[in-house]
């Protein structure tokens, strides 16, 4: 499995900006399809963004789509979470995830591959 570490995590108050990175080690950065997740006190981890191997093809929830941007640097084994107009609802751990199934996914169980999180923290 690639190994995933994340950061960039913060308090920042609502209407504010974040960008995550999330840099992986180990194996082939390409062959995994991104993700970025979150979990909130007391909540199930859900889906946030989702990336493809080439980033050609991304996907969001709802809740975040026209705010959040996921973007991938193959060439620094890197992918990114830009958070802007944030919201004190958007407040949660942010976990990325990879995987090498071929099967376009927004389960957790699609996911073989996580970081160990950063929080995310908005203020009203």
């Amino acid at each position: 499995q690639v190994q995933l570490v994340e950061s960039g995590g913060g308090f920042v108050q609502a209407g504010g900006s974040l960008r995550l990175s999330c840099a992986a080690s180990g194996r082939t950065f390409g062959d995994y399809a991104m993700a970025w997740f979150r979990q909130a006190p007391g909540k199930e981890r859900e889906f946030v963004a989702r990336i493809s191997r080439s980033g050609v093809v991304t996907r969001y929830s709802d809740s975040v789509k026209g705010r959040f941007t996921i973007s991938r640097d193959n060439a620094k084994n890197t992918v990114y979470l830009q958070m802007n107009s944030l919201k004190p609802e958007d407040t949660a751990a942010y976990y990325c995830a990879g995987s090498t199934g071929g099967v376009v996914t927004t389960l957790t169980s699609g996911y073989g591959s996580w970081g160990q999180g950063t929080q995310v923290t908005v203020s009203s």
